[in-house]
């Protein structure tokens, strides 16, 4: 059920206005506090803060912090936080879930946030018997690792089940137990990391092995995140192009991607686009959602697209996404880092559950978004649009000159560094050239100086005493 007093994502005209009448609007939304709102305007993290964050710090390196709107997902409206350098994904995804909103609908679910902590053993006397040891050690495994965070199991979390596998590596066979673990509204990491470690010497004590790691596995392929969208096709209609002829282009693009891992490596980098945005902008690992996605497109031993688009037989598309989401809301930058804690409240999700389903949503729109540039206007219009422009500032351009380079780079399609600093050149040399004729004209209509006064005539002889 949408949530009564959620605030509504549309903000039309939002792209039109300048950076301080966007904090106004978005205040109007989200009350903001002073603090909050030079957080945003300044840099928000200090060196101080970023000290303690991480090692060897010198500084801190700024991002464009930005709100995606028109995201409605399981009927309530969301404003979507994105920190990202890329032009243009921050627009696409707004348009696009404004098509989507108007013409059809986004729904997304996900499964209970289980984490995986993994335990190498090697050196293993009988590898077959400790397997099942392990196994029927089952519930003696899961009170240790419950003793060592009360916290989590109080607030219903907590190690829930214990897995063994045997593999045989080239290094001899080694036994992975795995646990399972309930984390709730954390990523999960560190409990899981301290619960593996809680264990070595158990279970060592009941394999007869070495314990070598024990660590959380990226590949959260027990806490999956999915997202569906169904659109009409007469959202994508243009002056240019049909609607009917965009989506079919979409189904045919995921076929590629389905037929070919070079494809599909792109079309999941769209993807995650959208969620790595939006992971950076809450303080979350994106290092560690990637690799999961990644791992979780090449489950099945051959590298596939994370979505898949078809069309119904009434002509409507239909596009699905499910990846690991190991999100979280409490600890980590998620509480440290101040801009964090504000996109979060901004994002206003009341669990890490909600966090993930909303940037499954994120991802697919993103998804569709590029799919559909490709298929219909192409990415040199909509891409490389704004792309020019960050090509225009690199080659120096700053102010009036950045439109004025970017709109003739994209007039010519020759987007390009070496194109830029040649317009460049141009627009300063005919503005200097312009100085120069106004400095002219200015002197031209100057007064003339006054006439000296004549010197008085001097009678004569008047010198001589």
């Amino acid at each position: 059920m949408p949530e009564p007093n959620a605030p509504s994502s549309r903000l039309p005209g939002f792209y039109k206005l300048s950076v301080e009448e966007r904090l106004d609007a978005l205040a109007a939304l989200v009350p903001l506090s002073a603090e909050e709102r030079y957080q945003l305007r300044k840099e928000a993290l200090a060196v101080g803060l970023a000290d303690q964050m991480v090692e060897n710090v010198v500084g801190v390196f700024g991002l464009p912090f930005a709100v995606a709107a028109n995201f409605r997902i399981n009927d309530r409206d969301y404003l979507i936080p994105m920190t990202v350098e890329e032009s243009s994904v921050v627009a696409a995804a707004g348009h696009v879930a404004k098509l989507v909103r108007e013409h059809g609908r986004i729904t997304a679910s996900s499964t209970e946030p289980v984490m995986i902590g993994q335990t190498q053993i090697v050196d293993l006397p009988d590898p077959e018997t400790a397997r099942r040891r392990v196994l029927e050690m089952r519930d003696r495994i899961l009170a240790i690792a419950n003793e060592q965070d009360p916290v989590l199991r109080d607030l219903g979390g907590g190690a829930r089940d214990v897995e063994a596998r045997l593999l045989d590596t080239r290094r001899g066979p080694m036994l992975v137990v795995h646990l399972l673990v309930d984390v709730r509204d954390a990523m999960g990491a560190n409990a899981v990391n301290t619960m593996c470690e809680a264990l070595a010497l158990y279970l060592e004590g009941l394999t007869g092995g070495k314990v070598l790691l024990r660590i959380v596995s990226n590949l959260a392929d027990r806490r999956l995140a999915r997202a569906r969208i169904e659109v009409a096709p007469e959202a994508f209609d243009e002056r240019d192009w049909k609607g009917s002829v965009v989506a079919e282009g979409v189904v045919k693009a995921c076929a590629f991607a389905e037929a070919d891992p070079w494809r599909a490596a792109t079309h999941n980098k769209g993807i995650m686009n959208g969620i790595d945005a939006l992971v950076v902008a809450t303080g979350n690992d994106w290092r560690a959602i990637e690799a999961g996605a990644h791992a979780y497109a090449a489950r099945d031993g051959r590298y596939k697209p994370l979505s898949r688009w078809d069309l119904t037989p009434e002509g409507r598309l239909v596009g699905e996404i499910e990846l690991p989401m190991a999100l979280g809301t409490v600890g980590g930058a998620t509480k440290v880092h101040p801009v964090a804690r504000l996109a979060l409240r901004i994002l206003g999700v009341a669990s890490a559950r909600e966090l993930a389903e909303v940037a499954a949503a994120v991802g697919l729109v993103q998804n569709l978004a590029a799919l559909r540039s490709l298929a219909a206007e192409g990415i040199q219009r909509g891409h490389m649009t704004l792309h020019a422009r960050n090509v225009a500032i690199s080659a120096g351009a700053a102010g009036d000159s950045v439109a004025l380079v970017a709109n003739q780079m994209v007039r010519e399609g020759r987007i390009r560094f070496d194109r830029a600093r040649q317009l460049l050149r141009h627009a300063l040399k005919r503005a200097g050239e312009e100085v120069q004729r106004m400095e002219t004209r200015l002197h031209d209509r100057s007064p003339e100086p006054p006439a000296p006064k004549p010197e008085p005539l001097k009678e004569p002889g008047r010198d001589k005493p």
